[in-house]
């Protein structure tokens, strides 16, 4: 998938009408098991959910809290290891409060020993009466009984709110880092692999643009007209090369088992927060729909992500691969090009899900340097732990299941999958790479051979005659 989990630099967006800027990246998802595909380490696992007690209201009471979603965080884990979650927020440049989740945790186990202790004293009462009691007594237990409820109701409101308030808090913690990734911000980031060079062009370049006017294969005048700077309308062999681009990224990815789909295009908010990113806030780029709990997906992560929600998967059916097709709601600038270079992503420069990140970057004449056209992100469990996708080992017993629901018996206990997303084709970054790395000096560009088959066998895309 598309991954880009930390947004920034643009405020929230309240929409009344779904005309808006979008891309069309096709993106490509693996959900797998820690162990066939992964070697993580211990300290990137947060293992274990805090439990707390719902609510219990009497019918009689008008105000009731609602807990929101919560994600199974291991905050013993985070406590125990507060040294190195604290090295590593640090490192990734964040602001989340580890010092208040902390704190948060502390008086919710109080709370928790106080609503405990209270159940216990208000059993014991019921316990008493349940025998032959005097009718003083038993009216005395009554009392004491009523008083109880109504402490129990307002410690149980309480901790509700309480507990809502250490997951928000919570969940700004990012993943664990893995301990090879470089340490700072963009500049930090080293690179892995470098395939060809930059084109020695041998006479004076075009930019994109430039290329698209000259062939009529852009029309931005008429676009700004119809919905605002920075739109464009596609036309004649650019329409053919982005239906080329998807059609030859489905043939790729299918041959190495990834299931295709095309994926809604609004999420409901919990989905877009479970998947790690922020619907609302100061630094987002996801746009609202206003009225609603709903939101325009910025990547095809997102309802990708929400597939497998709540679910228990076999393991003999992981890894599962998805390779999705999504237009993605979002701001955001970049190009491509063809001579690229493969990143290992600094610290400060991971989303807050990511545990490793590798950007691919292309080199893009017209702008004389690389620009990012893909990001694939290993999230281990911090995906999977808030969306609940969990899988039950081969060890069990009894064999596996594939439910939201598992009655089953003697199985092993389940576990969290861990989740790889990665960009199969960012479209319009793509046909940016081609136009400018394979103009010619006539003012034509060749179109690459293995997309030549996915264009009807157009070769070369050459400027129109009056």
């Amino acid at each position: 998938m598309a991954l880009q989990c930390c947004y920034g630099g643009s405020t929230i967006q309240t929409l009344k009408l779904a005309s808006i800027p979008s891309t069309a990246p096709l993106s490509s998802s693996a959900i797998c098991s820690p162990f066939k595909t992964l070697t993580i380490t211990p300290s990137a696992h947060l293992i274990k959910a805090l439990s707390s007690p719902a609510a219990v209201v009497d019918s009689t009471t008008t105000h009731v809290v609602k807990p929101q979603w919560k994600a199974a965080i291991d905050f013993k884990s985070i406590v125990e290891n507060k040294s190195a979650v604290a090295e590593n927020l640090k490192n990734r440049n964040s602001t989340a409060s580890l010092e208040l989740v902390i704190e948060l945790y502390e008086r919710l186990l109080q709370l928790q020993k106080e609503v405990e202790d209270l159940r216990f004293e208000r059993n014991t009462v019921a316990n008493k009466m349940k025998g032959k009691v005097e009718p003083l007594e038993r009216q005395r237990l009554i009392e004491e009984g009523k008083n109880l409820k109504e402490k129990l109701v307002t410690l149980e409101e309480d901790l509700i709110k309480l507990t809502d308030a250490l997951q928000r808090e919570a969940q700004c913690i990012p993943n664990m880092t893995h301990p090879d990734a470089p340490i700072g911000g963009e500049d930090s980031s080293t690179i892995r692999k470098t395939v060809g060079t930059p084109r020695d062009f041998t006479f004076s370049i075009k930019d994109h643009v430039q290329i698209g006017k000259e062939l009529d294969l852009f029309d931005f005048d008429a676009a700004a007209e119809v919905s605002g700077s920075k739109f464009y309308y596609l036309k004649n062999e650019a329409v053919l090369l982005e239906m080329g681009l998807i059609n030859w990224t489905l043939s790729e990815v299918m041959k190495r088992g990834f299931i295709p789909l095309t994926t809604p295009e609004i999420a409901r908010s919990l989905v877009v927060e479970k998947c790690g990113f922020q619907p609302r806030g100061d630094n987002t780029q996801v746009y609202s729909i206003e009225g609603s709990d709903q939101c325009l997906i910025g990547t095809a992560e997102i309802p990708v992500g929400g597939i497998h929600m709540d679910s228990i998967l076999a393991d003999s059916s992981l890894p599962i691969k998805y390779v999705a097709f999504s237009h993605c709601f979002r701001t955001e600038a970049g190009a491509a090009g063809a001579a690229t270079r493969t990143l290992d992503m600094a610290t400060e420069d991971l989303g807050a899900p990511a545990y490793r990140k590798y950007d691919i970057e292309a080199w893009m004449p017209g702008l004389g340097r690389y620009g990012e056209i893909s990001s694939a992100s290993n999230c281990t469990d911090y995906q999977s732990r808030r969306l609940g996708i969990r899988y039950r080992p081969e060890s069990s017993t009894s064999p596996p299941t594939n439910t939201k629901k598992s009655k089953g018996r003697n199985l092993s206990p389940p576990e969290f999958v861990h989740t790889l997303n990665a960009t199969a084709c960012a479209v319009p970054r793509m046909l940016v790479c081609l136009l400018e790395n394979y103009q010619q000096e006539d003012g034509s560009v060749v179109i690459p051979e293995p997309l030549r088959p996915f264009m009807g066998g157009i070769e070369l895309i050459t400027p129109k005659s009056n």
